[in-house]
């Protein structure tokens, strides 16, 4: 396969992570999939990681989001 190709491939897989993330958190839902305040909602994201409390920010949404993942994964164990 090209390199390009690959590259491609790559970054479509990890926009439809990132989608995923969304719709896990149940923000399509909270919205309506009112997209205009999904983009708001990451602008607002964005402009607190820009400021003094990133670190604070950070540390909080990881302490929600790891154990969040754990959880998933305890209720869905992969087939064998």
């Amino acid at each position: 396969m090209r390199d390009w190709a690959l590259k491609r491939r790559t970054r479509t897989r990890h926009l439809i992570e990132l989608g995923g993330l969304v719709i896990k958190a149940g923000l399509v839902e909270l919205t309506g999939d009112d997209r205009a305040a999904l983009y708001g909602a990451f602008l607002a994201v964005a402009e607190k990681l820009r400021g003094e409390d990133r670190e604070k920010a950070l540390a909080i949404w990881k302490q929600k989001g790891k154990p969040a993942f754990q959880a998933e994964a305890n209720a869905n164990p992969p087939a064998r």
